[in-house]
């Protein structure tokens, strides 16, 4: 197996299920129309990614994690 295609090995997913408010999945099923994202899941993850990045970069400005 060569080296690129064992880094490019797929992260295992767990599944949860989670409540929205209406609105939200309006709008993705709206950006899922407009092809900006490809699915709900793929929406989801995305917003959760961003989320998780950018509370690190809070936490780590507050002095929570030594450098």
């Amino acid at each position: 197996m060569s080296k690129t295609r064992k880094n490019k090995q797929k992260t295992k997913m767990t599944n949860i299920t989670i409540n929205i408010p209406e609105i939200y999945d309006e709008n993705i099923k709206k950006l899922i129309q407009m092809k900006i994202i490809p699915s709900r899941s793929e929406a989801i993850r995305t917003a959760l990614r961003e989320f998780i990045h950018s509370e690190y970069e809070n936490l780590k400005l507050l002095g929570y994690f030594d450098e």
